[in-house]
């Protein structure tokens, strides 16, 4: 049993660090035949999640995941009709499910104070929030409040919808909360000496870059958050999901696209350690960082470990422009 545990360590490691082969297909496919158990049929009976960016892609397929484990599911998304629409063929998918439409641009700090206010007497406990909501730009766009879209979708406003949940996650008693990052935040880090252009207004605009910058704040950010909801007895969590054949992909890195193809991870296993985060609420340690069921590194072997200053620099900032203190 010890040396079949090494091999799979040696194995699963391996597959990490070839990128190609544990972040496409291959990596769930061999991973399932080692990683932690499916949560049990019906493990998230009663429980009440809300997820981000529901209507495409990874989060449709884990609001999906959610409720084949009888989960009741609140789909959020910008645009109305869309919600709409996603709402009715789920339904029909998963009779007899509640299945929740929610409205709200996770990119607009207005939006996202208006939909949170009365949170806890409109929804009551919720057991489990998955931040997945995510853009990419080509050049630099701003939100309704001035800053960075990227910026806004992914930490801005995720933090404050955090900070607005508090009480009705709290409320379960054993809430999890999941950032959806990407494998891409490897590619960037966080320095103190560049957190005065967070929000990406010096030099030339690249939309790649902003993204994995976000992405990396993200995590850091996620880790943040951990320590402090310990207290209200809510798990908080990162993870990418490998390289997935999703609408935003397509979209934004067509290149990307055809020359991995073959590769790409279906919406549904880019999905699953959300998923199963949130069902079986696994112990974690710092950085809280996890990809294909199993915590993992936030730098490769070469990289420095994170800059303390700059990531207390992001939160400093990102309490001040959203008022939201952790």
């Amino acid at each position: 049993m010890a040396v079949r545990g090494r091999l799979t360590s040696a194995v699963d490691a391996a597959l990490d660090r070839s990128v190609v082969l544990g972040y496409g297909r291959v990596g769930p496919a061999l991973r399932s035949r080692w990683w932690p158990a499916d949560p049990p049929p019906a493990s998230l009976a009663g429980k009440r999640v809300l997820v981000t960016g529901a209507t495409s892609g990874i989060g449709a397929a884990a609001v999906e995941g959610l409720l084949e484990l009888g989960a009741a599911v609140h789909l959020l998304g910008r645009n109305a009709e869309k919600v709409e629409r996603c709402v009715q063929s789920t339904r029909q998918r998963f009779p007899g499910s509640e299945i929740v439409g929610e409205v709200c641009d996770v990119g607009d700090l207005d939006a996202v104070r208006s939909w949170t206010a009365g949170a806890l007497e409109r929804i009551g406990r919720l057991d489990g929030l998955l931040h997945n909501a995510g853009t990419m730009t080509e050049a630099r766009e701003e939100s309704p409040q001035g800053h960075e879209i990227g910026l806004a979708v992914h930490v801005l406003g995720p933090h404050l919808l955090t900070a607005g949940l508090r009480e009705p996650l709290a409320a379960s008693g054993a809430a999890s909360v999941v950032w959806m990052s990407s494998g891409g935040m490897y590619g960037a880090r966080l320095h103190a000496d560049d957190a005065d252009d967070i929000e990406f207004r010096h030099g030339e605009y690249d939309g790649v870059q902003a993204y994995a910058r976000t992405k990396r704040m993200q995590v850091e950010l996620a880790a943040v958050w951990a320590d402090a909801l310990a207290v209200d007895g809510v798990s908080v969590t990162s993870m990418h999901p490998g390289w997935s054949g999703t609408p935003g992909v397509l979209e934004h890195l067509p290149r990307f696209e055809r020359l991995t193809r073959p590769l790409l991870r279906t919406a549904a296993d880019a999905a699953d350690t959300a998923v199963w985060l949130i069902a079986t609420r696994p112990p974690s340690r710092p950085p809280h960082f996890w990809h294909d069921r199993a915590q993992r590194p936030t730098t490769f072997g070469w990289q420095r470990s994170g800059d303390d200053a700059a990531v207390e620099r992001l939160v400093t900032y990102v309490e001040a422009v959203t008022g939201a203190r952790l």
